[in-house]
């Protein structure tokens, strides 16, 4: 089995719906495709995901050697996070909520194997 390389990022300030949509974009691409795709997607959400990417493949250089362009994206996934509930007064005595949603963001890297 060959060694994976993870990273996490919890309460990212974005649902994990919206994640889901830049995720889907890199899912299974080399790691430095995936880095460059990130950094022009136009999305706000995308800058958490690059953040979390980068972080794998530099713990998998400098814990472990292995070096970036043998890497890929195994497995990438964002889960529900804590739900702030807030809300405004709206007209006629009546309360509009508002759920602020996060995510945590996981990303799994593995070695290329020839």
């Amino acid at each position: 089995m060959a060694n994976e390389y993870r990273a996490s990022m919890k309460g990212v300030s974005f649902s994990a719906q919206k994640v889901r949509l830049v995720i889907d974009l890199v899912r299974g691409k080399d790691v430095v495709e995936a880095l460059d795709t990130l950094k022009f997607v136009q999305n706000r959400s995308s800058e958490p995901v690059y953040k979390v990417v980068r972080s794998a493949m530099l713990n998998a250089e400098e814990n472990f050697g292995v070096s970036r362009g043998s890497l890929y994206i195994h497995k990438i996934y964002a889960d529900e996070g804590r739900t702030l509930k807030r809300g405004r007064f709206g007209g006629r005595g009546r309360y509009k909520p508002q759920l602020k949603r996060a995510s945590h963001v996981t990303v799994i890297l593995r070695e290329k194997e020839e």
